[in-house]
């Protein structure tokens, strides 16, 4: 299921993604980190960790924890180390992994795996290109629809992942449903 920079690859009901989500300290690209990474593999299992802050990382947000609930004394108390956290990724993760936010998510995996000192071994793209044009139009209604049926807080990277793979689920099977 690999995509080159000029191939667009849309889903079928029958292609099942896995996607990622992270938390930050910030939105501060320049000294933000990742603190939560989570996944929706795409059997619908979820997984995720908070992760311990890198000696290096001290950048940190109250706008950011509002947002999220997760303090930095939970981080320093509960959080994974980053070595550990990239190793479980590349463990669980296959080829390609979706997110919804690819700028930022690929920011905070970059910054993940460098202070982990390893390399992803899965590539990261943005849900845009698992959507034709008529798809993406759909996803902000059926996200929406998503968030309020399952009752789940979001900001929680497992959560937010387990919503995307919903809604991916739910925009894929509208269409295939409306083409036959």
């Amino acid at each position: 299921m690999k995509i080159d920079n000029n191939q667009r690859l849309f889903m079928t009901v029958t292609t099942k993604p896995a996607f990622i989500d992270f938390e930050a300290s910030s939105l501060d690209l320049i000294a933000g980190y990742p603190i939560e990474v989570g996944v929706c593999l795409a059997d619908g299992s979820q997984h995720s960790w908070l992760i311990d802050p890198h000696k290096s990382w001290h950048d940190w947000s109250s706008g950011a924890e509002a947002i999220h609930g997760i303090s930095r004394q939970e981080l320093e108390e509960h959080g994974k180390p980053v070595s550990y956290v990239a190793e479980q990724l590349n463990a669980i993760l296959p080829e390609q992994v979706f997110c919804d936010a690819w700028t930022f998510d690929s920011f905070w995996l970059h910054r993940l795996f460098r202070a982990a000192g390893i390399s992803p071994a899965f590539q990261l793209e943005s849900i845009s290109m698992l959507l034709n044009p008529e798809q993406v139009q759909q996803w902000p209604a059926m996200r929406r629809q998503v968030i309020e049926e399952l009752g789940l807080p979001v900001h929680r990277a497992s959560n937010d992942a387990l919503i995307l793979h919903r809604t991916w689920q739910r925009v894929i099977c509208s269409g295939e449903v409306e083409a036959r």
